[in-house]
């Protein structure tokens, strides 16, 4: 089948997209920027890529006629405004013009769980966006799902955050709401399974895992499978400002991400049918099963995506064209030179900054200035990376967000999504006489932006100069 993956770049989307591969089919791409998308050299010499941005005024020559089915995987609950929802609408609104002049038979949209009459915003928008792609010219699959635990998801990362850093914690009563979380493998053999399956034509159906747990119960079993002592003091007056706040310092979410899942976690998320496990003979497993596998992936390096890479969990949400030309002029620079001995081992150095690695040289200052960035609203450090050893253009570093990534002409280009007073680059480059050229440009805004630079000027002699010699291997 010829197969339209909206979302590619998403956590699901990266997820789905070599599956749908192996079994044969042809995928047609479907993201904002091609530049950005996050696969491998020999995965995108097998599929179509194409350019839509679904909020924008529909442009039907951009889409390919001969379609048969399509995942619909376009989320925008993580967006840094609050009128997400209205996005979403008009999002699947333009998504049913696009496909209206295609010969698509079967659309697949996973949604949530909305067994609820008074629906959180984001559950809401969910069923709004099921309700308009109803409307097509297609046969519509709706799959229900609750928490998708996995390695790189959004609500796994969360736990794991909130269990590893606090032994302690002090909850607001949410914690005692009760959910059904699926495991992401189990969520991808349903996304399959009802390709092409008639009886799954014009249906809604909620999928989940067989545990019914509160989110208390769900800290717990983590702490459990990680060998971690964890104890839970739950109080009725932590208004959803204030637990939303108190994930957002504690956890790598943002700011409007945690708002949005604290909404969601006054409600249950529970199933209410399992038609299509019956339908596709698909038995999930338990949820600390799925806890196990997801640190498998970890322990291994193996984690296929991450919430954190998506463009919505930082700065801007597209864009990022503009920012790959690093202007020259108005603008301060740090700039360092230096000779390589070895530039292969030099340039695996730079491919394994941030995250767990560090920016080998002053972390400790590197790990103030993320918590200033958090204070002041930004993302912190705590996005770290996805992958341990290799880099793609858009992925989250830290701070930053990689526009360039190109190991076979050895240059890599950051830009940063901290708060400052204006805009900042940091390039990696080496040349063809094994010189690594390191260059932190930033483009001020007003007196602010100057005035910061100054006062930053002593912290990045010792940092920049420390981080290319250890580059080097000098020191």
């Amino acid at each position: 089948m010829r197969i339209l993956l909206t979302g590619t770049n998403g956590y699901i989307g990266m997820r789905l997209l070599p599956l749908l591969l192996n079994a044969g089919h042809t995928v047609i791409c479907c993201v904002r920027d091609k530049n950005r998308l996050s696969i491998d050299q020999e995965i995108k010499e097998r599929v179509e890529i194409v350019e839509i941005d679904f909020l924008d005024t529909p442009d039907t020559s951009l889409l390919p006629k001969d379609i048969d089915a399509a995942y619909y995987l376009i989320h925008s609950m993580s967006s840094s405004t609050s009128d997400f929802d209205k996005k979403e609408e008009i999002a699947a609104k333009n998504f049913n013009i696009y496909v209206k002049h295609t010969n698509i038979k079967q659309v697949i949209y996973l949604s949530g769980i909305v067994n609820e009459k008074n629906l959180s915003k984001h559950l809401w928008s969910r069923k709004n966006v099921e309700e308009t792609l109803y409307k097509g010219n297609y046969n519509l699959t709706v799959l229900r799902s609750g928490i998708i635990v996995g390695s790189g998801s959004s609500s796994f990362e969360i736990i794991r955050d909130l269990c590893e850093k606090l032994p302690v914690m002090i909850t607001p009563k949410w914690v005692n709401t009760k959910t059904q979380p699926i495991a992401i493998r189990d969520v991808l053999n349903f996304m399959v399974g009802v390709l092409g399956n008639s009886k799954c034509y014009n249906e809604s159906y909620d999928i989940s895992g067989p545990d019914v747990l509160t989110y208390r119960e769900m800290l717990m079993s983590y702490a459990k499978v990680r060998g971690i002592r964890l104890y839970i003091i739950t109080l009725p007056i932590m208004t959803p400002k204030l637990s939303s706040y108190w994930l957002y310092f504690v956890t790598s979410t943002s700011y409007k991400l945690a708002l949005n899942l604290v909404d969601s976690m006054s409600i249950p998320v529970i199933a209410n049918d399992k038609r299509l496990q019956e339908i596709l003979c698909i038995s999930p497993m338990t949820y600390d099963k799925a806890l196990e596998l997801a640190f498998i992936k970890i322990e291994q390096n193996q984690v296929v995506s991450s919430w954190k890479d998506s463009m919505i969990s930082g700065r801007f949400e597209k864009d990022i064209q503009k920012y790959i030309t690093v202007p020259r002029r108005g603008c301060f620079k740090d700039q360092k030179k230096i000779k390589l001995t070895n530039s292969e081992k030099a340039l695996n150095r730079i491919w394994a900054i941030g995250g767990e690695t560090g920016w080998y040289y002053g972390n400790w200052m590197w790990k103030i200035r993320g918590y200033f960035d958090k204070f002041f609203g930004g993302v912190g450090l705590r996005r770290g990376r996805t992958h341990a050893d290799e880099i793609f253009s858009g992925d989250a570093l830290d701070f930053w967000r990689v526009l360039v990534a190109d190991k076979n002409n050895m240059r890599l280009l950051l830009f940063a999504e901290m708060k400052v007073p204006g805009e900042a680059w940091l390039e990696f480059d080496i040349d063809e006489n094994n010189i690594l050229h390191q260059t932190a440009t930033f483009r001020p805004k007003g007196i602010w932006g100057r005035l910061y630079w100054y006062i930053m000027v002593p912290f990045h002699y010792f940092i920049f100069g420390g981080m290319i010699r250890k580059i080097a291997a000098l020191n």
